[in-house]
């Protein structure tokens, strides 16, 4: 038997949407007001799900306070009040895009969880625009 843990946990960010290597009016047709230069911000809303089998001991998938404690130091401590494009290493090369940024959380959590347990994030950029990436 298998059972689904999340925690919500949420983080404060600036980004700007653009490629490097194209032309302010390339980046504007495909990012628009994304592409400010001054960058723009969000209230990232972030699910962590963990699923795996009940320990039969503690009767925990994966203790609260422990997922709690590593999105706190891995993800919160890292993101939140940032500016990603400049801030955050992982963003130096890469596109901060919703789409983006739940991979790199993912790769950040998913050293720190038990392999024998599946993980999967669902970030909410905005109420109606949400991704989620579970490792494959």
């Amino acid at each position: 038997m298998k059972v689904t843990i999340s925690r919500k946990a949420h983080f404060n960010a600036a980004h700007r949407l653009y490629r490097k290597d194209w032309t302010m009016e390339q980046n504007d047709a495909v990012f628009g007001k994304c592409n400010n230069p001054n960058f723009h911000g969000h209230n990232y809303e972030l699910i962590v799900s963990v699923t795996g089998a009940i320990d039969p001991e503690t009767g925990y998938v994966i203790d609260t306070k422990i997922l709690s404690d590593l999105i706190k130091e891995h993800i919160e401590e890292v993101f939140d009040h940032k500016n990603l494009n400049l801030d955050v290493a992982e963003f130096k090369d890469l596109n901060p895009t919703a789409e983006n940024i739940a991979v790199v959380i993912w790769n950040k959590l998913r050293p720190q969880i038990d392999t024998t347990k599946e993980l999967e994030i669902t970030l909410y950029e905005t109420p109606r625009n949400f991704v989620t990436y579970k490792g494959n």
